[in-house]
């Protein structure tokens, strides 16, 4: 037997697919929405920044034991790892639009976290507190790689746009697919 919530989605999609379909659309809408406020707009997504910012903190006191290079990177990889993680419980209960708007979520924080690593060499960010974590992790106390931090700054952005734009696309998939397979069933009668 399956979950709760999972019997739930099936009777919503069984018993008034338009209604399933609004849902996809919403999602896809909601995704598009993260991404451009994130993206085109360049600046945090209302809320979720503070949120992020909260995960952020809370990968450094947890991972305060480890290293210091891994406590200075863990912030920012918490930040974009913990909306992932509940992407990833989302789809194990096969809650698909739930689940595209964390990885689009996930997507927009690590533009954040892009933003940061790229200020790495120049440190003029508004820090809460403390020394500048990938100033501190790309730096010569680190990784001594303070002149890649372009680099990896544009390589966590793409990642995150990536990230948009498969979650757009998944909550797309379900409708488009379904539109499919009526016009070919369709065309078969």
């Amino acid at each position: 037997m399956g979950s709760p919530a999972a019997a739930d989605d099936r009777c919503v999609e069984h018993s008034s697919p338009s209604l399933a379909l609004w849902r996809d659309v919403a999602g896809a809408l909601a995704c598009a929405l993260l991404g451009l406020v994130a993206y085109a707009g360049g600046g945090r997504v209302p809320l979720l920044g503070w949120i992020d910012l909260a995960i952020h903190e809370f990968g450094h006191v947890a991972t305060y034991p480890l290293p210091d290079l891994a406590t200075a990177m863990m912030g920012s990889i918490t930040q974009v790892a913990v909306p992932l993680a509940i992407c990833g419980h989302f789809l194990h209960r096969r809650e698909l639009v739930s689940a595209m708007v964390c990885l689009a979520w996930s997507g927009t924080s690590a533009r954040d976290a892009s933003v940061y690593i790229a200020d790495a060499p120049y440190e003029r960010l508004e820090l809460i507190g403390g020394t500048h974590d990938w100033a501190f992790a790309l730096g010569p106390e680190g990784l001594d790689a303070i002149g890649q931090a372009a680099a990896v700054a544009g390589a966590v952005r793409l990642a995150g746009l990536l990230m948009v734009v498969v979650a757009v696309a998944g909550c797309l998939a379900r409708p488009l697919l379904t539109a499919r397979l009526d016009t070919v069933r369709g065309a078969a009668e």
